[in-house]
């Protein structure tokens, strides 16, 4: 096959599921290419795609698309189109709200299959808000087009069945994979916190209350944290750490390669408000780290109970912490025996296998 993979940002999970789907369909036998944002993901959203490129036969190209809707939106729709037509092109797959857009209208205007994956995004929104609103009349409608949807957990494809519809469309849940490599033991450094985050620093992904819990454990346990990531509110949360009086307690590490930031802490904490099917708990417990996460999203998908937490709230969290902090040792072993169930279940050359079953389908192979 000739695949088209059409997204926004070259960042984050989103991106990384495309990567390893060119690697894995390349090493398939098909033919690969992308189109993304020229505006996003600076030095490090560069280098990923130089590196992806190695896989893409078809050609990597990038045209300056915004997150909101906007008149743009006509001339990437239009840019997507011809490169189907110029790369003769069998099958269009968008990734998040505007690579669904995209694929599902340049597929519409040439008379091939596309398909959509939202990747949580336009589904992290209710229709009772005016911006919710916005995003989920724009789904609904392209919900028209398209030939059919891939979700990457069952909590996904629950949500846009509810929020959306399929519209009869097929759809399946292909989980996110791994690679084997990905399932070597973290090694912390011998001065690593006590906890780690790994993600964008937004209210979404739940830093502040986080920082809070690490609050609630005092007096009894004065937890350390290393901060991996950044984003547009990072110094909102500087300043909550130091008003919260937390001082070198907690340090900001700034983006890194996840293998470094499994260095920086011993336990990992994943506090999300929201989620779909987030790559960072995959590789923490591939690694076999002790976790806590929020039940929220697909993340009880792949993590045991013992290691969710009932919802985004402090408390709740610094009573989960509090546990971990005294049975460390205990949940590292437990981690370390779920690791080895995993590397069965979450490949990511079974994850491409799925998912190019499913475009055969569509193409009536």
């Amino acid at each position: 096959m000739r695949i088209l993979h059409v997204f926004r940002s070259p960042v984050g999970g989103l991106f990384r599921h495309v990567a390893d789907l060119a690697k894995a369909q390349k090493a398939l036998g098909h033919s690969v290419g992308i189109i993304c944002d020229s505006s996003t993901g600076g030095e490090t959203g560069t280098a990923l795609l130089h590196k992806t490129a190695a896989h893409c036969e078809l050609g990597v190209r990038r045209v300056p698309m915004h997150r909101l809707p906007s008149l743009g939106d006509l001339n990437v729709t239009r840019e997507v189109a011809a490169f189907v037509k110029d790369r003769n092109i069998d099958i269009v797959h968008g990734h998040g709200a505007k690579g669904g857009l995209y694929a599902r209208r340049a597929g519409s205007a040439c008379k091939i299959p596309s398909v959509y994956t939202p990747h949580g995004g336009s589904l992290h929104y209710r229709w009772k808000s005016p911006v919710g609103f916005a995003f989920l009349a724009t789904e609904k409608y392209l919900a028209r087009l398209g030939s059919g949807c891939i979700f990457v957990c069952d909590y996904e494809k629950q949500s846009f069945e509810q929020l959306i519809g399929l519209n009869g469309k097929p759809a399946i849940v292909v989980h996110n994979g791994l690679w084997p490599e990905e399932f070597a033991p973290a090694l912390p450094n011998i001065n690593a916190k006590d906890f780690l985050f790994v993600g964008e620093v937004r209210a979404l992904k739940g830093i502040d209350l986080l920082l809070k819990a690490l609050k609630r454990l005092e007096p009894e346990h004065k937890a350390s944290l290393s901060v991996v990531g950044d984003g547009p509110e990072l110094e909102d949360y500087r300043k909550l750490a130091a008003d919260l009086n937390l001082g070198d307690r907690v340090s900001f590490e700034g983006r890194k390669p996840i293998r470094d930031a499994f260095k920086l802490g011993r336990m990992m904490v994943i506090p999300s408000r929201n989620e779909s099917f987030p790559y960072v708990v995959l590789e923490a417990a591939a690694a076999g780290m002790a976790i806590a996460a929020t039940d929220v999203g697909g993340i009880a998908e792949v993590l045991p109970q013992s290691a969710l937490v009932a919802k985004p709230d402090e408390a709740l969290l610094a009573a989960k912490l509090k546990e971990l902090l005294l049975n460390e040792q205990a949940a590292k072993a437990e981690a370390r025996t779920f690791s080895t169930k995993l590397l069965k279940t979450y490949s990511a050359q079974q994850m491409a296998d799925k998912i190019c079953q499913f475009y055969n389908t569509l193409l009536g192979k």
